[in-house]
């Protein structure tokens, strides 16, 4: 529980970390876009280039990527093991009894594990590893503010989004004491079956909402003492200014995606239906 790292800020100083968040946060949405563009093994594999070069960018430590990717584990195992069994094609790799394994369903399963891998580094080296809460919360604001002319609460959106990000970290330490005092009163979280071990979690999940409630009760009066009135009126200590260097990733993104289309258009290779 204490590796899971996702939605905690790591300071360091590089180019990530330096760049304008509200570019950031388009360059999630656009990176989001190229990883479903992927068609066949040379888009993947630029997929994976770039997840690689976002964390040599980033200079956030492998471990704690990996502690990122810990929770999704299952996820990635569960869908490739599917994709294996159930993904049909021409070339025959093992046949036994009503099992039956093609090349198409191991290229499959690893173009999967690619693509949410990489969505996941690739998010989080642009957002959440490397934006503070509070740019974050500008950011978005800055973003969306077409939405305002709508009446869309944007600024409450925005400190929603944040505070959740910021709260997972605190959420996960606090499961954590909750195991580590059930277990010194003689609970097992670990033998049993699958219903035993659900079963076990129930005095972990009370309590952890009961902390989670008092936690959000202390933090609204703490931004009522404060005259906290949402964004109407606001002004901001510090305001960002776009810098032409600001836009060469929004242009180095473009070309990644175009790259991705040319490669599944132009290269050779297995092609995912």
């Amino acid at each position: 529980m204490k590796n899971i790292a996702f939605g905690q800020y790591y300071p360091a100083r590089s180019p990530l970390h330096r760049l304008d968040p509200r570019v950031k946060i388009i360059l999630t949405i656009l990176y989001i876009v190229c990883s479903f563009l992927c068609k066949n093994v040379w888009s993947f594999a630029l997929l994976a280039i770039s997840s690689i070069m976002l964390i040599i960018l980033g200079r956030v430590p492998f471990k704690i990527i990996l502690g990122g990717l810990r929770p999704v584990l299952i996820v990635l195992i569960f869908t490739s093991i599917i994709n294996v069994f159930w993904t049909k094609g021409e070339i025959l790799l093992l046949e036994w009894r009503f099992i039956h394994i093609y090349l198409e369903g191991i290229f499959s399963a690893i173009f999967i594990i690619v693509r949410i891998s990489s969505l996941i580094i690739g998010t989080g080296m642009l957002l959440t590893y490397t934006t503070t809460p509070i740019a974050l919360t500008d950011a978005l604001e800055d973003v969306l503010s077409p939405l305002k002319k709508v009446k869309v609460p944007v600024h409450d959106f925005a400190m929603m989004m944040t505070i959740a990000l910021r709260f997972i970290p605190t959420l996960v330490e606090e499961t954590d004491k909750i195991m580590t005092a059930q277990k010194a009163r003689g609970a097992d979280f670990s033998n049993g079956n699958i219903i035993d071990r659900v079963k076990a979690l129930i005095p972990i999940i009370i309590p952890l909402f009961v902390s989670a409630f008092s936690r959000a009760g202390d933090l609204a009066t703490a931004m009522e003492c404060r005259c906290y009135q949402g964004g109407e009126g606001r002004t901001r200590l510090h305001v960002r200014h776009m810098r032409f260097k600001d836009f060469i990733p929004l242009v180095l993104i473009v070309v990644f995606g175009t790259g991705l289309v040319l490669l599944n258009i132009f290269a050779p290779g297995f092609t995912m239906s």
